[in-house]
């Protein structure tokens, strides 16, 4: 660790992910009289990514899923610029915003989530920013998906969901659940070669088999290479008519993390240690699905993000003032809850797995929970 800095210390978080809040919420009940905050978000009112699908079943409107800012900005005493983090100078601490602000920091939170790449995927899938719909940024796929709902209300559509993994499985089944009725409107899944869900152990992936066949929903273990007007490409030269293409992959880190000097992974995520500390930079933490842990090889989902988060907000602040870190040991499962419609939902933990309303209620209390104790704290 650098020696301290004198005068104000200088924390600036990039992003609006679970860590960020967790810490502004700590720092409204004890915020340091040296200690600036600076939030740099592109959007105010952002979207709790875990409701995403039980908005798509229907089951949720948007103002169910909305996390304020506003509240904890003001109680914290931090500053909220929105904006969107374009550069980053590791070694001279500093990050550049896309109006062109530069912001000095004495230690650096990130906690952006991976957003889509538009130009990789209109590169990989030409036609995309056309004729699709893209599942980030949430904010915009809620004012589109509505319309599409709207449609297979008054004939039978066709919805294709590009995404073999757990984002697109249960997109794919919330979508179901959602447009099948009243005008026999269906759903086909295309995974980009593995079967669905192929990360997850076998007694899960039969299980999600199961529940795709009983929604009617196509698998294609195809790779979509395009879209045109009305139709999704595939490699194998098919074309597949769809009056609404949904592409629900995964999301890939910031672009400009690459030329940041931090040390990355193959994928381009920040390597961290047991701290969720920059291996490379010491003043920088990282949590979510933007980093990635140099001791161990944990699943780049929700829940594991949910969990480093505490931690990082912790050593963050014990690093403002050259305190101890802890280390965070995650447990090697984590319970996962998937929407697939109608009120019910898969519980997997390992290699079990059930299905039910129950598991539905039980992800709903601890949504509904979450969002609604950060309105108030």
């Amino acid at each position: 660790m650098t020696a301290p800095t004198s005068g104000l210390k200088k924390l600036v978080l990039i992003g609006a992910g679970f860590g960020h809040l967790q810490m502004l919420r700590e720092l409204a009940s004890n915020r340091p009289a040296d200690l600036t905050v600076t939030l740099v978000t592109p959007v105010l009112r952002p979207l709790y990514a875990a409701m995403i699908p039980g908005f798509i079943a229907g089951e949720y409107a948007r103002e169910d899923m909305v996390l304020p800012l506003d509240g904890v900005i003001e109680r914290s005493g931090a500053r909220l610029v929105q904006g969107t983090c374009v550069g980053l100078d590791a070694a001279a601490r500093t990050v550049t915003l896309s109006d062109g602000q530069v912001l000095p920091f004495t230690v650096l939170g990130l906690n952006t989530g991976t957003p889509y790449d538009r130009e990789a995927i209109e590169r990989d899938m030409p036609g995309a920013r056309e004729h699709a719909l893209l599942l980030r940024p949430f904010e915009t796929f809620v004012q589109l998906w509505p319309h599409v709902a709207g449609m297979a209300q008054e004939r039978a559509i066709h919805v294709a969901v590009i995404g073999g993994g757990a984002t697109g499985v249960e997109t794919a089944l919330a979508a179901a659940h959602r447009i099948t009725r009243p005008c026999g409107s269906r759903v086909t899944l295309i995974t980009g070669g593995p079967e669905p869900m192929a990360s997850y152990p076998e007694r899960v992936r039969a299980r999600v088999a199961a529940l795709l066949r009983r929604r009617g929903i196509t698998v294609l273990r195809e790779r979509c290479v395009g879209f045109q007007p009305g139709e999704v490409l595939l490699a194998n030269g098919a074309r597949l008519v769809s009056d609404a293409p949904v592409v629900a992959i995964g999301g890939q880190p910031p672009a400009w993390l690459r030329d940041s000097g931090l040390a990355l992974d193959e994928g381009g995520r920040v390597m961290v240690n047991a701290h969720q500390q920059s291996t490379s930079h010491l003043r920088v933490f990282a949590a979510g699905d933007v980093c990635s842990r140099t001791d161990r090889s944990d699943p780049h989902d929700g829940v594991f993000a949910l969990r480093a988060g505490p931690v990082m907000a912790a050593n963050v602040r014990a690093a403002l003032y050259e305190k101890p870190l802890q280390a965070h040991q995650p447990k090697p499962r984590s319970l996962n809850l998937l929407v697939s419609g109608g009120r019910r939902a898969l519980a997997a933990w390992g290699p079990w797995c059930a299905h039910g309303a129950w598991a539905w209620h039980w992800k709903d209390r601890i949504d509904r929970r979450f969002v609604r104790e950060f309105g108030v704290a």
